[in-house]
């Protein structure tokens, strides 16, 4: 059950951060803020120590990306590694708690 609900709101995730991502323009200014917000996401997530490596990946791609100077592709992606970060938090702050139902009684 845990896992539907956390796949479920992954899928919502990156579905919200996909469609913002078709919305969005390819400036250097946009990447660059899309990138500190992931950034700043996976820090988070590194504090809850669940950082995922997808989200590393991602961020990597990024910067790739913006360092050929395809800044769509790379706000793309770091809109993606932001929406990955922050299921991995999701992720870390739910089972802190849920671990009690399925403790054996």
């Amino acid at each position: 059950m845990r896992i539907k609900t956390l796949t479920s709101v992954l899928s919502l995730v990156l579905l919200a951060a996909g469609a913002t991502c078709a919305m969005a323009a390819g400036s250097e200014d946009e990447f660059k803020a899309a990138y500190a917000a992931a950034e700043t996401a996976n820090k988070e997530a590194g504090k809850l120590r669940n950082q995922w490596t997808t989200t590393a990946a991602t961020l990597a791609a990024a910067k790739k990306s913006a360092e050929a100077g395809d800044f769509d592709k790379a706000t793309v992606s770091a809109k993606e590694a932001e929406a990955l970060a922050r299921a991995s938090i999701f992720q870390a702050t739910s089972e802190k708690t849920r671990w009690r139902e399925l403790e054996i009684r």
